[in-house]
């Protein structure tokens, strides 16, 4: 019976050795594919649009990777970012704003693409990593600054009221109870109306075509927001026009990602060259029809 035992020992003594041979070998597999090279996009950059550039370098080398610029800018809003239905462009003093930073970091100011925002969406777009900036009337608050970050300001507004001509309502002292005033979802405006004038009925819109959309159906007796997009409704239409005067501080900024520093410079840098070459002051009389104060 020993002899007999002796094989059964060594059999299974070998098959053990081929199966951890076995299983060294298919260890290996993965990483000679690995080495081969992966065409993968995984979650922390994305093969072509410089995602690993900006881990490693911020915003700045992630644009000069991808080679153009991803601006958040308004479709809804005239003189400052409005998109033509028939042309399909979309034009404005931000827009320009923003075309100039391309020329800027990339030589040229087409190497951009326009992405619409809201001022809903604007901040979670940026965080997200969809955009680059937001050049879209964006006020500068203290509450946004813990989100992010802002350039110097480069347009002075104040909120205000536009209402149809020949309207009672002259002024925040005539939005009483009963009274429905419109604005804009995510907006400063909201906010401060509610506190101007508590006594209102105020209702919110998506953006700011949609609500003097509203405005001019009936809707509500005034619309509010800066006097600056005011300005461009008064325009598309002259049956409505401004009253009251402005009774808030709006300073707009460009919005960059939280703590990228030196795209923030790079912004300021421009806005500087601009007020000193006398660019900002042509665009600024080109889109508001007046000199800046």
């Amino acid at each position: 019976m020993k002899k007999p035992l002796r094989w059964s020992v060594a059999f299974v003594l070998l098959a053990m050795c081929l199966v951890f041979t076995a299983c060294g070998g298919s260890k290996s597999e993965p990483t000679a594919a690995t080495g081969g090279g992966s065409t993968d996009t995984t979650a922390s950059g994305n093969k072509d649009d410089g995602g690993d550039t900006a881990a490693k370098g911020g915003t700045l080398e992630a644009i000069k990777a991808r080679g153009k610029l991803i601006a958040g800018v308004k479709y809804d809003t005239k003189l400052f970012g409005l998109k033509d239905p028939t042309s399909g462009q979309v034009e404005g003093f931000d827009i320009d704003i923003a075309k100039a930073l391309a020329k800027k970091i990339l030589g040229d100011e087409t190497k951009i693409e326009l992405k619409e925002v809201t001022s809903k969406t604007r901040i979670p777009l940026l965080q997200n990593g969809d955009i680059d900036l937001i050049v879209a009337t964006m006020t500068i608050t203290e509450e946004r600054k813990q989100q992010v970050d802002f350039s110097d300001v480069y347009f002075k507004a104040g909120q205000s009221l536009l209402v149809k001509k020949g309207s009672a309502i002259q002024g925040l002292e005539d939005l009483k109870k009963g009274v429905k005033v419109l604005t804009v979802k995510g907006s400063t405006s909201a906010k401060n109306i509610r506190e101007k004038a508590p006594d209102a009925t105020v209702l919110e819109f998506e953006n700011y075509q949609d609500a003097f959309t509203a405005l001019k159906a009936g809707q509500g007796e005034a619309l509010t927001t800066d006097n600056a997009i005011l300005l461009g409704m008064q325009k598309q239409d002259p049956n409505y026009v401004l009253v009251g005067g402005t009774f808030t501080d709006e300073p707009y900024g460009i919005a960059i990602k939280k703590g990228d520093a030196e795209f923030v410079k790079t912004v300021n840098d421009l806005l500087k060259e601009m007020k000193d070459s006398g660019e900002y002051d042509k665009l600024y009389e080109q889109w508001m029809g007046v000199k800046p104060e």
